[in-house]
């Protein structure tokens, strides 16, 4: 009983400790590892070499495949960039393995670890934000430690009464045979997965394993047979976690589950070799450490099997899961929410394509073009309402001054919009009063900002990750950005001067008998509508653009 609930408190400590230490380095990392996901995932080798570097420095696989489902969903990577993180974050994820054979199992820390679990928990409650992250991450780190002699101890005693020759013998081994070999490889693979399963976590089970390992309670093939089912169990959470999210989610858990699988399969097919191989370097090299090396080669492997083939794979897992989701609604993820910054990014992208195509549409009526343009306006009005609704539902505040600065430019950029949509529906802009067109001047004005902001919505929609990501608010953009937005700027500022003037000139002649009073009214309406449309289509795409805070003048 005493071996039993060392055991299970051992692994408690080692998953508590795994939690806490993860939260803390993420916490730590902040905003920085959305930055660096999508700065590194210009290509899939790229984003497999960065993903396995940031997992293994965050000691957590799923905070970078969430980043990752945010970052795909919100437009910012392609699905086979994210699929160059999400591999390389199985890579990074074998770290822990390296942890536990090279220090976990070999020293007894648990006196020093108690203390850092006192200087880390005193931090958190103390200190400052970035302090109180660090010593979140050293407690957990602590923990961990502790943890790892605890189950130790609890091995040791379950070696007393379990020998290798309990268990299954696998290929490979001494005087095994195939067809009795492959049935206890299976049966240990089944093993493997059962416990990572249950324990919801590979690295508390792979730690379980080099344990019994150290402990003698496993033979060397044993527990490379326990690792193969162990990585396969991690699919497990995954595929529980994609259950009501979004296609993107779904999409990139099958993903991680087929790469496992695949991973698996190379891993079975090759074992007795690996097997053979494994243990002729065991009289050089400690076991635990060939473990911790077979599990990093095992998924090093898979990947380099399957990074070649991304797009070939990225078609597969498209056509098992296909899309019925709109453009609107692939963009605005929920996943997205769980991240301020993708969450802003989402909507921004969103909020310039309405801007686009409404100015299209609207610059189009007013040239004189077909179909009006109030029908284009309802189904903006719908775009920008979800805009709104998503945003309700973030569920943390942005981190850095610059992220909040940028939700408040895009909430302006969603405000005026929504303004600029709310004057489209009201109509009058391919009929106008009888007798009475708009001056020419002004339509020619608003049709210029219309078709700035045009330019500027739809160079928004087509920005890179890299730009999109690690440029801060009042950023550098093109010359053609720039000039567009000085365009509507100009055109917006002209007609302002032009509509007032227009109201005293077109009240005046109501006296002479040059116009009714109604058709002066009719027409001073529609002036102001114009004048309404070019001001938010140009406030509108200033802030897209992190522009506008400086010069909001009403």
């Amino acid at each position: 009983m005493s071996t039993a609930i060392a055991i299970l408190g051992g692994v408690g400590l080692f998953l508590l400790g795994m939690t806490v230490m993860t939260d803390g380095l993420k916490d730590l990392a902040g905003s920085a590892l959305r930055t660096v996901l999508s700065k590194a995932a210009a290509t899939p080798l790229s984003g497999a070499f960065w993903g396995a570097v940031v997992t293994l420095l965050v000691q957590s696989s799923s905070a970078v495949t969430m980043t990752t489902i945010g970052l795909v969903s919100a437009g910012l990577l392609t699905f086979p960039q994210g699929l160059g993180l999400v591999f390389g974050a199985n890579v990074g994820t074998t770290g822990t393995g390296w942890l536990v054979a090279l220090i976990g199992v070999r020293v007894s820390l648990s006196a020093y670890a108690l203390p850092m679990i006192f200087v880390g928990a005193l931090a958190k409650l103390l200190a400052g934000r970035r302090m109180a992250a660090a010593g979140g991450a050293l407690a957990g780190f602590a923990l961990v430690l502790y943890g790892l002699t605890t189950l130790q101890q609890g091995m040791g005693g379950l070696a007393e009464s379990l020998h290798p020759s309990d268990l299954p013998a696998t290929l490979g081994a001494p005087g095994v045979g195939w067809v009795a070999g492959s049935v206890g490889l299976i049966i240990l693979i089944v093993v493997g997965l059962a416990m990572t399963a249950v324990l919801q976590s590979s690295t508390a089970a792979i730690a379980v394993t080099i344990s019994a390992f150290y402990a003698g309670a496993v033979s060397l093939e044993q527990g490379a047979a326990l690792i193969i089912g162990q990585n396969i169990g991690t699919a497990t959470s995954s595929a529980l976690a994609a259950i009501g999210a979004g296609v993107t989610a779904k999409r990139l858990a099958l993903a991680y589950v087929l790469f496992k699988v695949i991973a698996a399969l190379i891993a079975i097919i090759a074992f007795p070799f690996t097997a053979a191989l494994m243990s002729r370097f065991s009289a050089s090299v400690d076991g635990m450490t060939l473990l911790a090396a077979y599990h990093t080669a095992y998924n090093v492997v898979g990947v380099a099997v399957l990074l070649p083939a991304t797009q070939w794979f990225t078609r597969v897992v498209e056509r098992l899961l296909p899309s019925d989701q709109t453009a609107l609604q692939r963009a605005l993820d929920p996943s997205t929410l769980a991240s301020p910054v993708i969450a802003v990014e989402t909507a921004r992208r969103v909020v310039a394509d309405v801007l686009a195509t409404i100015a299209t549409s609207v610059s189009a009526a007013l040239s004189g073009g077909v179909g009006p343009a109030a029908k284009a306006s309802a189904a903006a009005a719908a775009a920008l309402e979800e805009v709104r609704d998503f945003l309700s539902e973030l569920k943390e505040p942005p981190e850095t001054e610059d992220e909040r600065l940028r939700m408040t430019s895009t909430l302006h950029a969603l405000d005026h919009a929504s303004r600029l949509v709310e004057v489209v529906a009201e109509g009058g802009l391919t009929g106008q009063p009888a007798g009475f067109p708009h001056d020419s001047r002004d339509v020619e004005l608003c049709v210029q900002a219309l078709r700035a902001a045009q330019v500027i919505g739809g160079s928004i929609t087509s920005e890179s990750a890299l730009s999109a990501q690690a440029a801060p608010i009042g950023w550098s953009i093109s010359s053609e950005v720039v000039a567009a937005l000085a365009e509507a700027k100009g055109a917006a500022w002209e007609l302002d001067a032009l509509q007032r003037d227009h109201r005293a000139a077109t009240l005046a002649s109501v006296a002479p008998g040059k116009l009714t009073v109604v058709d002066a009214f009719a027409r001073i309406d529609a002036s102001r509508r114009l004048d309404r449309i070019a001001h938010h289509a140009w406030r509108s795409a200033a802030h897209l653009l992190g522009r506008g805070a400086d010069e909001e003048l009403r």
